[in-house]
């Protein structure tokens, strides 16, 4: 679905920017453009970047496995 119409950014490109390393609404308004124009998606758009980092934590508590020789 289109977050940003202004700049065509789709809350697909949110959760790929979030899997890229970005954590904030302005680091995705630099990677995306999303609410660079007029500004309109802005509130949308940070509930899709919240949603998505959320979704993209890794369990916690979870430690990695440790391969022996």
């Amino acid at each position: 679905m289109y977050m940003c119409i202004c700049n065509a950014v789709t809350d697909s490109h949110i959760e790929k920017a979030v899997e890229d390393g970005v954590r904030t609404y302005k680091q995705l308004s630099k990677a995306t453009g999303c609410g660079s124009t007029c500004g309109s998606c802005q509130q949308t758009a940070k509930e899709v970047l919240h949603q998505a980092l959320t979704n993209n934590r890794e369990p916690s508590g979870l430690l990695p496995v440790m391969q022996t020789a």
